[in-house]
């Protein structure tokens, strides 16, 4: 409802920067809810918008959002050219967590399709950032990642090693995972 009334003021007074986020926080909500498809809708108007204005930052987080709901509706290959195209403007514009976790994004994509050596690749891409940034956190996902993605491709000496490696820095940092 915030959001919505948000929405009204941002194009009343004609801020098409707010408008563009304000349509992905409502992208967002929607796909916290569970309703990915409507997330879509919203992400796109964002998109649009970020796009005439020639916002960069946002054209990436648009782009990254709509790859993440394309791939919760099951449609993986749609979802990795939404990432890609992310990656780029993350690497363009310098932006190492956002390149980190696009590259996990791609990583997860790659395993749920089978393509297992993709996905590592990109998994240990995304680990070198997590690690370069100093996120901890990120760097326990990876190594999971990682570690599931090479027990599922049948080295499951290695995957349990990294798994365990995970489970170190979990405990570490105190995390839920």
């Amino acid at each position: 409802e915030y959001y919505e009334q948000a929405l009204v003021v941002a194009r009343n007074i004609e801020d098409r920067h707010s408008e563009g986020a304000i349509l992905g926080g409502l992208g967002n909500v929607y796909y916290n809810l569970g309703n990915a498809s409507k997330a879509i809708e919203f992400y796109e108007k964002q998109l649009i918008i970020v796009l005439e204005i020639g916002d960069r930052r946002g054209e990436g987080i648009a782009l990254g959002s709509l790859g993440i709901a394309y791939a919760h509706v099951g449609e993986a290959h749609k979802a990795i050219e939404f990432y890609e195209k992310r990656l780029v403007i993350a690497n363009e514009t310098g932006d190492r967590i956002g390149a980190g976790v696009v590259l996990g994004n791609l990583g997860i994509t790659y395993r749920n399709l089978g393509e297992y050596l993709k996905a590592i690749e990109f998994f240990e891409k995304a680990l070198v950032i997590a690690r370069e940034i100093g996120d901890r956190r990120v760097e326990g996902n990876n190594l999971f990642n990682l570690g599931t993605t090479f027990y599922q491709q049948g080295e499951k000496e290695r995957g349990i090693g990294l798994t365990k490696q995970a489970l170190r820095i979990y405990e570490e940092i105190r995390s839920p995972n």
